[in-house]
């Protein structure tokens, strides 16, 4: 493995022998080396093989202003993460999360508060996601000795949430407006039906997960399987209030779904109302 460019004492980009570039972190791996040189690879401690070109080059133009330690907490953090959503993640998130995770703990030492209003549901709707960025939490205090509050954990969440369903970059904003919309979306059906949806239903978590599919189609504008007109037009006679609610959710949203969202959502709305 070859030394390509040098951050500091600690991390690398490096050269491996298939010809991939790789960034290469471990105490000391860089100290008194030059671009040309071996590494020593018994000094390695963390690997970042990023396969987006435009993900790999900002991530070490990071490099250059963020100390390696948040990398390298970030890392773990994101190891972990992998390891208990078991999915894949952009690579984006070494980007956004590091950068995030360097300047809230700036502001932590600042005594600046970044509080995060959607903490409520994002521990509702992504409660997986949520119980990382907690753990998330304990990483960077056992680390650098830093308590940051619960609220950082929602952040966190955001950008994990992100990873998994977005390929662009910096997208951390549309998570949060997503999940402000699906808490307006079921408040909607509460209202309609003058009822407090079960949220350990089946019916319940099925419909919140056809939310979060449905905005990630509508963001990418695609479309469902066109549905055969027959069943949608049975569908809205049989559940009349499930598809009236359906229209209230339609004018909220301020766009004109096809036949096929709107069978969906009224059938999910029928379900979730009636467990």
């Amino acid at each position: 493995m070859i030394i390509e460019k040098i951050f500091n004492s600690n991390a690398i980009v490096a050269r491996d022998s298939d010809d991939r570039e790789l960034v290469v972190m471990g105490r000391g791996i860089g100290f008194k080396k030059s671009a040309g040189e071996m590494i020593d690879e018994t000094l390695i401690e963390k690997t970042f093989i990023l396969k987006q070109n435009d993900a790999s080059e900002k991530f070490k133009l990071l490099l250059e202003d963020i100390p390696t330690e948040y990398v390298s907490i970030c890392y773990d953090i994101i190891e972990y993460a992998k390891n208990m959503l078991n999915t894949k993640l952009n690579d984006y998130i070494y980007v956004t999360l590091t950068d995030h995770i360097y300047n809230a703990i700036k502001m932590f030492d600042e005594g600046l508060e970044n509080p995060n209003p959607l903490i409520w549901e994002i521990k509702k709707f992504y409660p997986k996601e949520f119980q990382i960025g907690l753990k998330a939490l304990e990483f960077i205090e056992d680390e650098l000795n830093k308590k940051l509050p619960d609220d950082e954990a929602g952040n966190i969440a955001l950008h994990l949430i992100n990873a998994q369903i977005n390929s662009s970059f910096n997208k951390v904003e549309n998570v949060a407006e997503q999940t402000k919309k699906i808490h307006d979306i079921l408040n909607i059906v509460m209202y309609t039906y003058g009822i407090t949806l079960d949220e350990k239903s089946i019916s319940y978590e099925r419909f919140i997960t056809h939310l979060r599919f449905f905005f990630q189609r509508l963001n990418k504008k695609e479309q469902l399987k066109e549905v055969d007109d027959y069943l949608f037009k049975k569908v809205k006679t049989k559940y009349k209030k499930a598809y009236d609610c359906m229209l209230k959710i339609e004018k909220y949203l301020e766009t004109e779904l096809s036949n096929e969202e709107k069978l969906y959502l009224t059938l999910h709305i029928q379900r979730v109302t009636q467990t």
